[in-house]
């Protein structure tokens, strides 16, 4: 066919064409499909010792055992779909139990609210058991408070000491990270000493090494001036702490309305997270602080008030594609009990142990809500700031996940099956795009315990190293090559 533009007239055109697209590659390379933690446990600096994320799995079981001690009952706490039709009985609940582990399939087939429930109900436990904490963030700002320097100069030692004595013992989350004071004028000297202190001591005693996936929390950030200088002290501190270049990474808290929007209008959240040269991986959402700096009385000062909702909503259209973790705020209603029963005198009244079961339900079933609200709109991260959160959390988690487990095992088969051709399966039509979205379904159902990676092969027909590459497009390579 005759044309009127040749490639040599085209290749000036074109050359700054392929030389955009390179730069837009860079800043927009998309998920890593590494794992993200599906929470962060905040703890005040001066409580945190190497056995803590432990011990806070043993609480959890034990106001599992205390408020929910078998499926049934845990299942109408949180209002699991078909909970009402469970046994209000303990012993009918325990022989339910029982014919659901002797035929699981039969279960899920005949009587799945129940099958569904003890499912959960048995994944959250040995969740807590095996691995109860996956991030944790000794926290030397909210969950500290201000304290004489000495002291906060003592507990940045101490809890140094600690990390190091968990990085020997193997009792270490698979995360962890520190939060410093924000860099106001201020606060901005005795967060610079923390730090500075911290890692000193750490690398002292660990030779070097930090523990695998340590994030520095910097809060309240407002301005990009901010992220650059805590990534120019993390620069200088490396190679004076003989700590590998660019190991120190940081993890921003979006919890100011500035952190949104800059003086001059615009969307301030890229300029921020470029500010950190590559050294940011995640921007955590602060609930409390942003509600408050946006004048909401406290009383209506929720996870699911709309003005969370709109700065969730930018923090995900301005840094999707970026690889930036994204996580959601905490649930500040704690599953604490009104009554406590005198360490040498009587026990409760059942009048007593009955607000006590009341008041811990109703707060697991709000955060169970604010984590499936998370969960629906992108938010596959939050925080938790108590014990008997763990259980709601991995909960809430796992039955996102398996709700939606069997269309989305038929989808990704026919997917692949069909070599990423459009695919038509019932009435929800499936592109390139929503193809990963399917792979990184099914990475975060494994990472977080909600299936196994023995369960996710024949639900997908991949196998568990396709499944790692993380990569949709590597995976239909492999399989055409």
């Amino acid at each position: 066919m005759k044309r009127t533009l040749s490639q040599e007239t085209l290749q000036e055109i074109t050359s700054r064409l392929e030389f955009a697209h390179k730069a837009f590659q860079r800043r927009y390379p998309g998920p890593t499909g590494a794992r993200q933690p599906v929470h962060t446990v905040y703890g005040g600096a001066h409580l945190y010792r190497a056995e803590t994320p432990r011990r806070l799995g043993e609480l959890a079981l034990e106001s599992l055992d205390e408020f929910a001690p078998d499926f049934a009952s845990f299942a109408k706490a949180i209002a699991l779909p078909g909970a009402d039709r469970l046994p209000d009985s303990s012993g009918a609940a325990a022989a339910i139990a029982k014919s659901i582990e002797s035929n699981p399939d039969a279960a899920r087939k005949e009587m799945r609210p129940a099958w569904f429930a003890h499912t959960i109900f048995r994944r959250v436990r040995e969740k807590l058991q095996r691995e109860p904490v996956e991030d944790f963030r000794i926290d030397f700002e909210d969950g500290y408070g201000n304290r004489p320097d000495a002291e906060e100069d003592a507990h940045a030692a101490s809890a140094a000491d600690e990390v190091a004595a968990g990085m020997n013992s193997g009792e270490l989350p698979p995360f962890l990270g520190i939060r410093i004071k924000p860099f106001t004028e201020e606060l901005r000297e005795r967060s610079i000493r923390t730090l500075d202190i911290f890692l000193t001591e750490l690398a002292a005693k660990s030779r070097g090494k930090l523990p695998r996936n340590f994030v520095i929390t910097l809060p309240k950030v407002t301005l990009p001036d901010e992220v650059a200088a805590l990534a120019d002290i993390c620069s200088r501190l490396e190679p004076m702490l003989d700590l590998d270049p660019a190991v120190l990474r940081i993890e921003l808290m979006i919890e100011t309305t500035q952190s949104i929007f800059n003086e001059r209008g615009e969307a301030n959240l890229l300029p921020l997270v470029s500010a950190a040269r590559g050294r940011c991986i995640a921007a955590h959402f602060g609930t409390y602080d942003y509600t408050a700096g946006r004048s909401i009385t406290a009383a209506y000062q929720d996870m699911t008030h709309f003005t969370c909702d709109f700065a969730r909503e930018m923090m995900q259209v301005a840094l999707a594609g970026t690889g930036i973790w994204l996580s959601d705020g905490a649930t500040n209603i704690l599953p604490v009990a009104p009554h406590r029963a005198p360490k040498d005198g009587p026990p409760l009244t059942a009048a007593q142990a009955a607000e006590n079961r009341a008041a811990i339900h109703r707060a697991w079933k709000l955060h169970f809500d604010h984590i499936h609200h998370s969960l629906v709109n992108g938010y596959y991260q939050g925080w938790d700031l108590h014990p008997a959160q763990l259980p709601t959390r991995y909960a809430a988690v796992y039955s996102f996940f398996l709700e939606g487990l069997d269309a989305a095992s038929e989808r990704l088969r026919n997917f692949i099956a069909k070599a990423a051709q459009a695919t038509l399966v019932g009435e929800v039509f499936d592109d390139a795009a929503t193809g990963q979205g399917l792979l990184n379904y099914f990475l975060r159902a494994i990472n977080c315990g909600a299936i196994t990676s023995e369960e996710a092969e024949p639900l997908t027909g991949l196998t568990m190293a396709e499944l790692r590459t993380g990569s949709f497009v590597k995976i239909l390579a492999g399989r055409r090559a």
